[in-house]
């Protein structure tokens, strides 16, 4: 796949137009009708970005893999799984790229994301909904190395990009007390953090460089998060 001139955005608005058109029609008949549309402006694009981002994504860390592939590779498939859904609607209507862990195999393990949707944008860097064990470990080494932690989560350049997200206990976990200094981090249920995106910074020609420099500012807490459940960063 050739890559486009620096100056020229992967991502147009026609994005966005696609994925609002298919959030009113989203129906088996309409997509393939529309389909030619859904890989000039969804799926080529997204895989041209995915492309260019493994170069960036290798310089913050040799442990994450940016698979530029139609099926199984970083893209997430636009089909629904819709045999335990109410909603049978059988298309998603974003786009949806992990840059997972080598050691990853779901989209559970740490990663790096990128979230685009007409209404909502956002990149996100973390582990989100942890099995049951990374989450003892992570929480485990939040306990034992509260410095090195706070160093995480509190460095200015990662707060002046992302903030923390995603759902908590509302009591504390097994083995913690209330009155614990870091109860309200010991009770994530996930370790994620997002970055808002807007449509323009989408579009921007800048959009690889502008990602992988945000990413770059999370790797002290996706250090602190693979050393935790003992995967290289």
């Amino acid at each position: 796949m050739a890559k486009k001139s620096t100056t020229q955005a992967i991502f147009t608005k026609r994005l966005f137009t696609f994925l609002m058109d298919l959030e009113e029609n989203n129906n088996r008949n309409w997509f393939e009708s529309n389909k030619p549309s859904y890989e000039d402006h969804v799926r080529t694009p997204a895989l041209e970005f995915i492309q260019q981002m493994q170069s960036p994504l290798k310089r913050i860390s040799a442990h994450f893999d940016a698979i530029s592939k139609k099926v199984g590779g970083s893209l997430m498939r636009v089909h629904r799984d819709i045999r335990f859904s109410k909603n049978k609607q059988p298309y998603k209507t974003n786009v949806g790229i992990q840059f997972r862990h080598e050691f990853g195999k779901d989209v559970h393990a740490p990663g790096y994301y990128v979230h685009l949707h007409p209404d909502e944008s956002f990149l996100g860097v973390g582990i989100w909904h942890p099995s049951s064990d990374a989450l003892q470990a992570i929480r485990a080494a939040i306990d034992e190395r509260p410095s090195a932690w706070k160093k995480a989560r509190d460095d200015r350049k990662f707060l002046s990009a992302f903030h923390l997200a995603g759902d908590s206990l509302k009591r504390p976990p097994r083995g913690f007390t209330a009155d614990h200094p870091l109860i309200d981090d010991l009770k994530r249920k996930d370790f994620i953090a997002v970055k808002p995106l807007s449509r323009r910074d989408v579009h921007k020609a800048t959009f690889v460089a502008d990602v992988a420099e945000a990413f770059r500012t999370a790797r002290p807490l996706m250090r602190f998060l693979c050393r935790a459940i003992n995967v290289p960063f």
